[in-house]
């Protein structure tokens, strides 16, 4: 697999609470230029994102992030405005004490809920595997596939862990074939990169594979 295949699939991701609008143009002039699946921000930031790429590269962004205890009634307005601002393709975090309780079925609530808020975009549920046990990870699995979800994402980045080789491979046995993986979070490399596609990812969130590409560039 090539630098470009790769790129493809990456959200050029940055979610820094110190985000200038200078950097959010920045990101988004990078995505267009390597190709990037999307351009994954702050949402406070979609609607000039959007008006700014002018339909060059999708806008992503996320919700209940990072910790993901908002109310599913929050939840539901910010995944909504977010669409309405532009927002095609949104990530969106479970609330991890309800995983804890065994709550399996309000996790599968909310997500059904923001689905059926935004239709007809992409959505990526967040687990933070990082925090969770092995049978959690499997039992969200099982939460994502009967919610309508598009992907199952592993990370947000924020907590104590990233995505993982074994993490991606887990999502990927145990995820239906309609609901696709994304990786996120410590993606250091090209070559780490391609091994979590080659485990079964289809997109990764990552800031470092594209100022990789650029430092490569003559």
């Amino acid at each position: 697999m090539n630098q470009k295949e790769i790129l493809s699939k990456c959200d050029h991701t940055l979610l820094k609470t110190t985000a200038t609008w200078q950097d959010i143009q920045k990101i988004v002039d990078d995505g267009i230029e390597y190709g990037c699946a999307s351009v994954c921000i702050p949402s406070s930031y979609v609607k000039q994102a959007a008006e700014y790429a002018k339909g060059q590269i999708p806008i992503c962004t996320v919700i209940g992030f990072p910790n993901g205890y908002d109310t599913t009634l929050v939840k539901v307005a910010a995944a909504r405005e977010a669409v309405e601002n532009g927002a095609a393709e949104v990530d969106m975090v479970i609330n991890l004490g309800w995983v804890k309780d065994g709550q399996y079925d309000r996790v599968l609530d909310e997500i059904k809920a923001i689905r059926q808020a935004i239709p007809d975009q992409i959505l990526k549920v967040i687990i933070e595997t990082s925090d969770l046990t092995d049978d959690e990870k499997v039992r969200m699995c099982e939460v994502v596939n009967d919610s309508g979800a598009d992907f199952i994402k592993t990370s947000t980045g924020f907590s104590t862990g990233g995505a993982t080789f074994e993490d991606v491979a887990l999502l990927r046995k145990h995820s239906a074939n309609h609901v696709k993986v994304k990786a996120s979070g410590g993606i250091h490399s090209m070559e780490d990169a391609q091994k979590l596609i080659e485990l079964g990812a289809d997109r990764l969130g990552t800031s470092r594979l594209v100022k990789i590409a650029a430092s490569q560039k003559i």
